[in-house]
């Protein structure tokens, strides 16, 4: 499905959605249960034309990818989907909303999928874009006519995708079976919706908590046409299902009074109850008779701190505010933020995936305090906190998104990742420890790793924020301390670290049973050597000598799970020797989402260490050509994301620049397949928006990107500190994607990688584009990307 399919109205394109459609019905599909920052992402002058906004195709991920890695290496649905919904919001809104078309909170199942046929009702979500965590706090609105039908299911719709709409800042949709126009809008923490009924008669708004363990509140106020209610929090990853110690609360406001009014509880229809509470499948309604054409509106304020809490944003973000104004606002929002970075070139379609990937870079992680500060405490949610001028952010896919989002906001949003690491660091103020994965406002155990610090380092080292000494000792106390048992069975704490210290890898008789993920344990000795490497980076710059030099040996440890006899990292036990059952290309339990081959390369701080376990340059090159020549590339999962630029450490940047664009060319596409897995939180998103830039972050905390070469003749970056940086590269869009020569600021530029300082300064990067590579730019040691061992 093509832009020109999604955007112009012709004939041709119902024809064209329908076949689209009806190869998508074609595939195997089961789903498996298992004003602050307005003001930072806006510019001073709104646009009066919009030119980036309606290039983004929300669809795009809401359906099983199509792409080749995915088909190849995916292992279920889960791995195979995108896992994003087309969501109207406000960048790192607190509430997102979307049409819904699976009505439950349980892991991994997203609230919107393409291939469904039936919308249920329109939620205010708190899904975690691209993940396979679950949806939690949530509501749903939803209008229908004639006979009440109150569950879900029944009260379902059919619906077109002709008559779908799609934008990040309004989602307009025919619900077929009641004759309804709906369309949606949305500010930071509230939703705004136009019910336009086409037939006189009956009509009923429901509103209800999206429960899937039986509890939640509603209460009817026809007085004042209103329902409110909540939604309590639970978490999975830690706790298995307990309490988040907070809820999801609403206030839905109507434009029109009624005193026909209830609440249901499942089958059971409770007229003029106003209210009920605490058991399966609970809502309730207001009933109209509506004229012809008539429009009813809804303004919906969501908070996780109270319901009080929820009517003051409703207050404060929609007070005289009609829906063309507040569609109009989120539009110049999206406007301002995406125009930050304009694309030139012939290729169209490269545009819509470029600024598509863009807006889902900017999804999450999530505002979580009310438009007065307040927020509920981490980990349990005891006390009241205020976050002041700043917003405090959770929802932080860490796994994944420290690799090249939160790089993206360092260079494009910095003052807005500030915010988000001094998040980082209030949760460990109210929890006494760093989380690894903070989801739900709470700690968990969800993935591996010890990336807060990775994150944290990133931004420090691109002097994007200040690191108190009492922040530091978090930092230093995750990589040296075990909690007591409570704390560390409830997610505080890295996995494993007492066998990590002891070894210097994580052996295979250790099975990191307090943990969502177990064992794992090469997986894990590859990622806390990073974490160590990147907080190694911090105690340098803050003077700790001491502490600098022990981190970094310990970032070395990558060594020790690696096997010369394979040319592979290998499982390996308390006493050296190494696993026997052995074949690289198949998953192993001490490898987390993939192969022993995939996870060897996941050495970000050293690969010339690593290269020199592999017997020198022409050692590697040749081992990493055997890798891609198998096919185990898959770039629908992270671990990888930084494989296909390591050819610039070795010598060769021309096998970088043609993998690169072969990726961007084969897993990435504008169809609603056309992302290669789980977008986790816009990583997946964010790897393409910086190799179309032409450069990539390969190691967090090292202040270099390293260059791929740009995908559009022309693209103008403009930064938060007034400069720009104008990158020209003549040809690339149209398949020019090989690197002749480069000059930055009109000096002849022979490193294969750029200063972040240097690129925030502004200026002119002049790429010289060809469709044949050049063996000779940027192949001498001197020319290469930082690596441990250079030090």
């Amino acid at each position: 499905m093509t832009i020109l399919l999604l955007f112009e109205t012709n004939k041709s394109e119902s024809k064209h959605k329908s076949i689209n459609m009806n190869l998508y019905r074609l595939l195997p599909y089961r789903l498996i249960a298992v004003p602050a920052l307005l003001s930072i992402l806006s510019c001073s002058i709104k646009p009066s034309v919009s030119r980036y906004v309606d290039l983004v195709n929300p669809l795009i991920g809401t359906a099983p990818s199509t792409t080749i890695s995915a088909l190849q290496h995916g292992e279920d649905e889960k791995e195979n989907n995108a896992q994003v919904v087309p969501y109207v919001t406000v960048p790192f809104g607190m509430t997102n909303w979307t049409a819904q078309t699976k009505a439950t909170e349980t892991k991994c199942i997203a609230p919107y999928y393409y291939t469904d046929t039936k919308i249920s009702g329109f939620r205010g979500s708190h899904w975690l874009s691209g993940s396979c965590v679950q949806d939690y706090g949530s509501m749903t609105i939803m209008p229908i006519t004639g006979k009440l039908k109150c569950q879900a299911d029944e009260r379902a719709s059919s619906f077109s995708h002709d008559t779908e709409k799609t934008t990040p800042y309004n989602y307009n949709v025919n619900l077929a079976d009641y004759k309804i126009d709906v369309n949606m809008t949305a500010t930071k923490r509230c939703g705004l919706f136009q019910f336009t009924f086409e037939n006189s008669g009956e009509a009923h708004i429901i509103v209800n908590p999206n429960s899937d363990e039986g509890q939640g509140f509603i209460q009817i106020n026809a007085d004042k046409n209103e329902i409110t209610g909540y939604n309590p929090v639970h978490k999975i990853y830690q706790g298995w299902g307990d309490k988040a110690g907070f809820s999801g609360y609403f206030v839905v406001k109507l434009s029109k009074s009624s005193s026909k009014f209830g609440v249901y509880q499942n089958e059971k229809i409770l007229e003029g109850n106003t209210q009920i509470s605490d058991l399966e499948n609970i809502g309730g309604y207001i009933s109209f008779n509506v004229e012809k054409g008539e429009t009813i509106e809804a303004k919906i304020g969501t908070s996780f701190t109270s319901i009080e809490q929820a009517r003051k944003n409703l207050e404060a973000e929609t007070k005289g505010l009609d829906f063309a104004k507040a569609k109009a606002n989120l539009k110049n929002t999206w406007e301002n933020l995406l125009s930050k970075v304009k694309v030139e070139g012939t290729n169209k379609d490269d545009k819509v995936k470029f600024y598509t990937a863009l807006y889902h870079s900017y999804l999450q992680p999530r505002t979580f305090n009310d438009v007065d500060g307040t927020y509920v405490s981490f980990n349990g949610g005891n006390q009241l906190m205020n976050s002041g001028k700043e917003d405090y952010f959770t929802d932080f896919s860490m796994w994944d998104i420290y690799r090249s989002s939160l790089p993206l906001f360092n260079m494009l949003t910095p003052k807005v990742n500030g915010q988000m690491m001094r998040s980082l660091f209030s949760m460990a103020e109210q929890g006494g420890w760093m989380p690894i994965f903070p989801c739900w406002n709470s700690y968990t155990s969800a993935m591996i790793g010890d990336h807060s610090v990775a994150a944290i380092a990133d931004a420090y080292m691109k002097n994007n924020i200040e690191i108190s000494d009492k922040e530091y000792s978090y930092l230093l106390q995750n990589a040296f301390q075990t909690p007591e048992n409570v704390d560390y069975v409830n997610g505080k704490g890295r996995r494993a670290l007492a066998s990590y210290l002891e070894y210097g890898y994580i052996p295979l008789e250790d099975e990191v049973k307090e943990s969502f993920h177990q064992g794992e344990q090469v997986s894990r000795t590859l990622e806390y050597a990073f974490d160590d490497f990147a907080l190694s980076q911090i105690a340098a710059k803050k003077g700790d000598t001491l502490n600098a030099r022990l981190l970094k040996k310990r970032a070395l440890n990558y060594q020790n799970v690696y096997s010369v006899a394979d040319s592979c990292v290998r499982g390996r036990f308390a006493d050296g020797t190494f696993t026997k059952d052995f074949d690289k290309f198949i998953r192993k339990s001490y490898i987390t989402e993939g192969t022993p081959y995939q996870y060897t390369w996941y050495v970000p701080q050293d690969i010339k260490g690593l290269m020199n376990l592999m017997g020198g340059e022409n050692g590697f090159n040749a081992n990493l050509d055997r890798f891609h020549a198998a096919k185990q590339y898959w770039h629908g999962n992270e671990p990888g994301h930084q494989i296909p630029f390591l050819y610039n450490y070795s010598g060769q940047p021309w096998k970088t620049q043609e993998l690169v664009n072969q990726i961007m060319k084969t897993e990435y596409s504008n169809e609603v397949g056309g992302l290669s897995g789980n977008d986790d939180a816009g990583q997946m998103s964010a790897w393409y928006v910086f190799s179309a830039l032409g450069f990539y972050p390969v190691a967090p905390s090292v202040p270099q990107y390293v260059i791929s070469g740009p995908h559009f003749d022309k693209i103008t970056l403009s930064f938060e500190n007034g400069k720009k940086l104008i990158i020209n590269a003549k040809g690339a869009s149209s398949g020019n994607n090989y690197i002749q020569k480069l000059r930055f600021n009109g000096v002849e530029y022979d490193k294969n990688y750029l200063d972040h300082f240097s690129v925030m300064k502004g200026g002119k990067l002049d790429f010289e584009m060809g469709n044949q590579p050049n063996k000779t730019w940027g192949t001498t040691q001197e020319n290469r990307p930082f690596s441990l061992s250079n030090k």
